[in-house]
This record gives C-alpha cells, structure tokens and sequence, in this order.
C-alpha cells in the first residue's frame, strides 16, 4: 500500500503530510517553529529548531496516520522561498535561517535601486531585487557580517535545509534555483547576475539544480532515527511553496491565476515565454521551458492573524474553552459590516507591500461609531484590495479566464465570495486542504513512477471544487472603493518615510 509524505514548512508552521495514491489526505502533524526578532527587521529562525519540529511532525503523523514507514515511497519538501538559509562548508548551519519576512536589507536594496541595479536585474534574472531576496540578504551579509558571509560553503532555501537533515546532500531545484541568480532564458545559474549583485565569489556555494520531480538522495540512517522513516527512503528534490500551492490546486498551468491568501499576498501565471516586469518575479516553473510569472508582496490574511493576535487573544482563549474558535465568533460582526457603507480603508502593509519595505499599514476613514466588525471587514477588503492590484497586473499581460484561491481564509464562503467580487471574475476553491503539500507529493510521487509524471493529478478536481462568481452589483461597488485604496497609497510615499524616520530618531531621552 504505496503512501507519499510531503513536507511543507511555512514561515510559522511546519508540517508533515501523508496521502495515498489518490490524492486522499490520511493524516496530517503540525509543529509551530518559533520566530526570531533579534531587532527591527530581522526575522529569522534557528534552523537546528526547525529540523527538530519537522522530525517531531514526521513521527507524530507516520503514527496517527497508521502509516508502516516501508509503505513510504517518497518524501519531498516544500517551504517558504526566498529568505536564505546559509551553512559552512562542512555543511554546518552559520547562524539563524532568514525568513522572506525579514526587511534588514531595505537600505542595499535602496542604494540598488539608486544605481540602476534593479533596472540591469530584470531582463537579466527575470526581476528586480527586492528586501528578501537571497541576492539582497547575501549582499547585506557581505557588508554587515563579512567573518559570517567568508564562511559560506553553501547557499539554500528552506526546503534544502530540510533535504539536507533528510539525506546528506546539499542541491535545490528550478523554482527555488530562480529566486536570484539564474538567467531567465536559460533558467540556469548566471555569472553576470551574480556579479551585478558583487556576489562572484558565491559561485561555488550555489546548489546544484535539479528537477522537482527527480529523486536526489535517499533517508539517512541518522534522519531515520530521527523521524521514523525508514532508512534508505528515496526523497525528490521539491519546490518552492509558492509553485507547490498553485500546482496542488490545478492552477500551475497556463490561462488559470492562482492565488494564496496567507502570509504573503501570492498571485501566479505560467507562461510559455519569460516575460518580465517590475510588476511581478519571471521565475521558472517546475518544467523546462515554462516560467511561472508571481505578483506578490508579504500583505495578505497575516494581517487578520495580526489582529486577532494582538486584540481578541482573551476571546479567542475563551472561545477555544467553550468548544469554538474566535473565528466562528467574528464571523457574524463580519458579515453584518459588508452589509453596511464605511469609509474605512485599510492598507494592508503590516510586513510589507507591493512598494517595497517602506510603506506601513494604517486604517483610514474610522469614526467613533464604527465597531469592530467595520474594522475587520475593511481589513479582509484591503487584504483582497491587494490581491486586485497583483492579478490585475498578471491579467494584463497574461489574461486568465478564472482565479483559483488556496490559504486559509479561503475556506471561509466570505472571504471567497469578497475575492470573486473584487476581482470581478469566478474563483474556484477546492476541498484540498493542504495544496502546497499535496503539490510536493505529486514531484514526489512522479520521482519514483508512482504517477505519470508531476502535474498527472489523479483526483477530480472539478468534483471537489466550489466556484463563486462575482455580484455585477457588488463588484462595480469593489471597483470605487478599490480606486480610493489605490489614489489614497499612491498619496503616501513621503508620509510613510517620514513615519520610517521617526521610528530611527526615537523619543528622545526619559526624565526619569
């Protein structure tokens, strides 16, 4: 009885997932990965810790699961992108890994910009360099850490950390491979892009690329002892989060947009030629000969998880008590304050925006009379709100006849129903609860011949899918209030760096 594990690791949550050859999802393991803010900016994560709670999350779901570790036929990974994750030569980690929400290097990618460096990276890497990106975070290393950066033997993402504890090897593969310094035509690894960047003598440290679907090592007896697998199970090489989401849900294919609402505001086409703009990444796709094109910036549903962190944690701790979530609790505020006109407009900008690291979140238009229902509804509209802006800019270039939605939120009808309306086209949401999981099972599965190859998804999609379409009435009312959100951003760009400065200067001394 063949079974697949997949592995997904996000920026908060790793996770261990079992399917069976069916696509049918038999067991699932989530461990929380603490975060790290040693300072402003800086988010990382103690890469040691995350091989711990992945090992954990394996063992925990091979035995709920019921699962004998010889019926494994493969494991892949897939966890967040960009960010980096950088060990010695003897592959030993070199401090923390850095997480694609760290901002540390906002002033590299200022100073990049102010000498044409952006401009030079994009019809050569298929994008311009932006605070998370291994280019921009390598860079800062070399000026802030040099002692650190002149130890790098090797240079991976999150899911070749976590390759690496598996078997002993160090690659990646096109997706993740594409994050800097590949060229976008050859989609293989660049001396001139690592040379815009002053990284040349990275060369050697860069991993060796593979298919996502190809099989790149095997569990190593310790790795076994750690998880529960058995030794000598092959493992794929994997892909990049924001590729696995669209492929686990159909839509890492041309003419389809595919979208994730969760931390990062993710929006994705697949084309048959690079295309490049600063609207959007021109990355490769799991294919040779593909690109998958992603409009993205960190705004999306973590600023709800932001909300309801900092001001409902007594009522979310009650709510779990009496047997609910807070969830279930906000939703009639919600769906009551949707109903109503507000002035409200909220940027999304908690961690990030399509601008860049300089533009901050902020509510706008509250009144005293507003409750926090109108609060929250004008938050999900800004998250959906910038959503809007990424796939309008994919449409124009690579049109698209419908929005596939994958994220947490989008389990929620609200929440779909909000999409469909802003983005004024049908959005398909579908039963699979894990997507980026299941799109790494399918590479893995694909690896070892367990499916005819890595996009042959033997499920049903149309049958496990719901699609919303949009109210003509309800998206003309989205299109004037998304004008506002857009005229009010585009007014702010000195405001918000004089907010950046302000938190610079402090508030001067105590008289204490």
């Amino acid at each position: 009885m063949g079974r697949i594990l997949a592995i997904d690791s996000g920026l908060t949550v790793t996770k261990a997932v079992i399917f069976d050859l069916a696509g049918r999802q038999l067991g699932v393991a989530r461990r929380n990965v603490p975060q790290l803010k040693p300072s402003p900016r800086k988010v990382e994560r103690d890469m040691a810790d995350l091989w711990r709670h992945t090992a954990a999350a394996i063992r925990d779901v091979l035995a709920t699961s019921d699962t004998d570790p010889a019926d494994i036929l493969c494991v892949a990974a897939t966890a967040h992108g960009d960010g980096v994750y950088v060990l010695d030569k003897a592959g030993n980690p070199l401090g923390a890994g850095i997480l694609s929400l760290d901002s540390r290097a906002i002033d590299v990618v200022a100073e990049w910009e102010r000498d044409g460096i952006d401009r030079k990276s994009l019809p050569l890497s298929g994008q311009p360099p932006h605070v998370s990106a291994p280019s921009a975070l390598l860079a800062w290393m070399a000026r802030e850490e040099p002692e650190r950066f002149a130890r790098i033997g090797h240079v991976l993402a999150c899911k070749d950390w976590l390759r690496c504890c598996l078997t002993g090897t160090f690659g990646t593969d096109r997706t993740e491979a594409s994050t800097s310094f590949t060229d976008v035509h050859s989609q293989d690894y660049s001396d001139a892009a690592l040379e815009l960047f002053g990284l040349s003598t990275l060369r050697p440290a860069l991993a060796a690329i593979s298919h996502s679907a190809e099989v790149v090592g095997t569990v190593t007896r310790e790795a076994a002892e750690a998880t529960g697998l058995k030794p000598g199970t092959p493992v794929a090489a994997g892909l990049h989060d924001v590729t696995a989401s669209a492929h686990g849900i159909g839509a890492h294919r041309t003419g389809v947009v595919g979208i994730v609402a969760g931390t990062y505001s993710i929006n994705e086409c697949v084309s048959t030629e690079p295309n490049t703009d600063p609207r959007w990444l021109c990355r490769s796709a799991v294919q040779p000969g593909l690109w998958n094109n992603m409009s993205m910036s960190p705004a999306s549903t973590t600023n709800y998880d932001w909300f309801i962190d900092t001001f409902c944690a007594a009522e979310r701790a009650k709510a779990e008590a009496d047997g609910s979530n807070i969830h279930a609790v906000l939703a009639p505020e919600i769906d009551a304050a949707l109903q109503r006109p507000s002035p409200i407009v909220f940027h999304p900008y908690l961690y990030g925006s399509p601008f860049g690291a300089v533009p901050s979140a902020g509510f706008l238009g509250l009144r005293g009379w507003h409750e926090r229902g109108d609060v929250l509804a004008a938050l999900l509209e800004g998250v959906a709100f910038n959503h809007r802006q990424h796939v309008d800019a994919l449409r124009e270039a690579f049109g698209g006849s419908e929005a596939r939605l994958t994220g947490g939120a989008s389990r929620n009808p609200t929440v779909a129903r909000l999409f469909a309306d802003v983005l004024g086209m049908n959005v398909v949401v579908s039963e699979t609860d894990e997507a980026a999981a299941w799109g790494a099972a399918l590479c893995a599965g694909a690896a070892v011949g367990a499916f005819e190859s890595f996009d042959a998804d033997p499920r049903d999609l149309d049958a496990i899918s719901t699609t919303y379409s949009p109210s003509p009435e309800r998206s003309a009312a989205y299109a004037e209030r998304y004008t506002v959100f857009r005229e009010v951003a585009d007014s702010l760009p000195a405001t918000w760096e004089r907010l950046n400065a302000l938190e610079k200067s402090g508030r001067g001394e105590s008289d204490a």
